[in-house]
């Protein structure tokens, strides 16, 4: 069981934070939180690689959506520290925040599209709207992503139209139409079946391996977390195809358990399936 981390301690410095090829994309150093007496995260540090994927799993309550809220700034912690692509956003104003969300895309559980704008003006939404991006460019990049997630098809559709697997790769789309280096998903298989769940999957793969996305699932589903960390995706003859990853490469993906705001377990699928802990082995069962 690991529950440490190459850059947490009292030190920890911007230039730790940007120095090395292997320099994390974030950062949690002792990060507690709590909400009156209730106590929510307590001492939680953990860092994540750039193309690498953390996936938390726990308990409901167990403050796996609180980490994600804290990346993005929603939420202050009570005590340590956290980093965000070299920028320490823990004692950020609103604005400050605005730059660094701005490499952050942030898929929900219910996709959370607008019902009032079709496929292509959901997508489009934060380019046209919000980073002002002139609407020939914004028509390119909508098609290049619904392309990508394969529903270049949909794109005058409205959500009404789609299934429930289809909003969510919407949704997706979405949160990567502004090409940021970090996506946030938030129990993006929930509610859907495991045939269409697996597609949503496959998406978070995709832009992992291809598009060199670091990514935080939050997620109580077992085998779409595994799903993840067990496949990867490769670009041949003009397609990407997904397929079973090799060991090193499963790796890259790491297991964080949350218990009582704690973390008692962090590390690779391979090592979470034997563990010996009794509370490890009543969640997988």
């Amino acid at each position: 069981m690991e529950t440490t981390d190459a850059f947490a301690g009292p030190e920890l410095t911007k230039q730790d934070i940007l120095d090395g090829p292997n320099a994390p994309v974030i950062v949690f150093d002792g990060v507690a939180l709590a909400f009156d007496e209730k106590v929510i995260l307590k001492h939680v540090s953990f860092t994540l690689l750039k193309g690498h994927t953390k996936v938390f799993l726990g308990a409901s309550g167990a403050g796996k959506s609180t980490i994600l809220k804290l990346i993005l700034g929603l939420l202050k912690p009570d005590a340590g520290v956290i980093w965000v692509n070299g920028e320490r956003v823990d004692g950020m104003n609103e604005r400050q925040l605005m730059t660094v969300r701005a490499d952050l895309g942030m898929v929900f559980q219910e996709g959370a599209l607008f019902d009032s704008l079709t496929v292509a003006e959901n997508v489009g939404y934060k380019l046209y709207e919000e980073l002002r991006w002139p609407e020939d460019k914004v028509d390119s990049r909508v098609r290049e992503v619904l392309g990508f997630i394969g529903l270049g098809e949909f794109i005058d559709r409205m959500p009404s139209d789609l299934s429930g697997g289809q909003r969510r790769r919407v949704a997706i789309a979405r949160a990567m139409a502004a090409k940021p280096r970090i996506l946030l998903y938030d129990e993006p298989t929930t509610g859907l079946d495991p045939i269409t769940a697996t597609t949503v999957d496959e998406e978070i793969v995709k832009l992992r391996d291809i598009e060199d996305v670091s990514s935080i699932v939050v997620t109580h589903q077992l085998r779409d977390a595994f799903f993840v960390a067990g496949h990867r995706a490769l670009r041949a003859d003009g397609k990407v195809h997904i397929e079973l990853a090799d060991q090193q490469k499963s790796e890259e993906a790491e297991f964080i358990m949350l218990k009582d705001g704690g973390i008692i377990f962090e590390g690779p699928a391979g090592e979470l399936k034997r563990s010996s802990d009794p509370y490890l082995k009543t969640f997988l069962s």
